[in-house]
């Protein structure tokens, strides 16, 4: 199931890959390869992954500021 946002309010305060994938675009298998990046700001609970909203917003500020 894809989930479309219409803006950053919208979104749960953890974010799944295929959250991620939603927000920014991209394929699942991408989010997935994005989230197991070093500077990518993934939590690991048991085999679960999860981004928290601000740590990824953050994160896009950063690349758009850069």
């Amino acid at each position: 199931m894809t989930t479309t946002y219409t803006s950053y309010d919208q979104l749960p305060l953890a974010l799944c890959a295929d959250d991620v994938a939603a927000v920014l675009g991209i394929s699942r298998a991408n989010a997935y390869t994005l989230m197991h990046s070093k500077d990518f700001p993934t939590i690991i609970i048991g085999k679960r992954m999860i981004v928290p909203k601000d740590k990824l917003l953050a994160w896009m500020d950063e690349r758009m500021s850069a």
